[in-house]
């Protein structure tokens, strides 16, 4: 997939099907938004054109970091993704303007898909009357696509944020469609996994919604190969003396201690699917104890690790 930073560096694109979103989370509703783009481009042999924005327009805390999303909307097979830089200028846009200049003029789209729910254009005046007024003046094809319910809930990042941040990884996953999962770098930390027998990868998260302290089964997905493995996330209390504060808070670390993997991952991002929470987070009385209970809790992370890959297929 093709990335383009920024609404001016775009030339027409032939035949484009552009579909228009934040697409924070990549839920499945945005996902069948997507899809069915890529599916039409191909079918008159256009390009498929996702459009989406960073910084987030309403200001909210992002589930998936623009790297993150990137990464997800490449994987549905779209052509090219264009981040228009959501600025004081841009976001006095006219609705007009907005689909004028930036959709038909910029992107060259013949065709718009978009969810029912979508506002654009200066204090979000635009919704989904207005494209089809627009559609009608201009002539191209408008597709609306209905926000999609599970369980009698609407599909939406706010509320799968909520899930995540009170630890409702099943119910998270339903609206998503895939693990709940963080995307980071690994960076140098401490050490002290190496040191208690667990060579650990210290994750520095791109501004992600962290799930809660505890201790998890994940999957580590690195250069297209996923890798069993055990997560920690919290404070390190057996450490105390190393505990530090941002914002009169304690520091959060995330570590994955991914099973037989040797490589030296530093710099490089790593994606940690969660899948089930082991225990909660604990302060123990030595480093020694810690290392015992660690070994349990690996021991247990393989069997619901097997369980998990035989009811998947994996």
């Amino acid at each position: 997939m093709r990335v383009i930073y920024g609404i001016k560096k775009i030339k027409r694109f032939p035949r484009a099907v552009a579909a228009v979103g934040v697409f924070d989370g990549l839920h499945r509703g945005h996902s069948r938004i997507l899809r069915a783009a890529v599916e039409k481009a191909r079918r008159i042999k256009g390009a498929s054109i996702a459009l989406t924005f960073d910084p987030h327009p309403q200001r909210e805390e992002s589930l998936y970091s623009l790297k993150h999303r990137l990464r997800l909307i490449a994987g549905l097979g779209i052509d090219v993704c264009v981040v228009a830089g959501f600025t004081r200028s841009f976001s006095r846009l006219s609705p007009d303007d907005f689909v004028k200049n930036i959709i038909l003029k910029r992107i060259g789209a013949r065709h718009l898909y978009v969810g029912s729910n979508f506002r654009f254009g200066r204090e979000a005046k635009g919704d989904y009357r207005t494209l089809e007024k627009l559609a009608k003046e201009h002539r191209f094809g408008l597709k609306l696509f209905r926000v999609i319910g599970i369980n009698r809930r609407p599909v939406s990042s706010t509320f799968i944020r909520r899930l995540i941040k009170k630890g409702d990884f099943p119910g998270a996953q339903k609206l998503l469609g895939r693990p709940v999962s963080i995307l980071g770098t690994v960076v140098r930390g401490s050490f002290l996994g190496r040191r208690l027998g667990f060579a650990t990868a210290n994750i520095n998260p791109h501004h992600e919604v962290i799930p809660p302290s505890g201790i998890y089964a994940v999957r580590a997905l690195f250069q297209g190969r996923t890798f069993p493995g055990i997560c920690y996330i919290g404070g390190k209390p057996t450490f105390i003396g190393r505990r530090s504060k941002v914002k009169g808070q304690r520091l959060v670390h995330i570590e994955a201690h991914i099973f037989n993997f040797q490589r030296n991952i530093y710099g490089r991002d790593l994606e940690i699917q969660f899948i089930k929470k082991i225990r909660e987070e604990k302060k123990f009385a030595s480093p020694q104890e810690l290392s015992c209970q660690v070994k349990m809790d690996i021991r247990r992370t393989k069997k619901i690790l097997s369980h998990y890959r035989k009811s998947h297929k994996i």
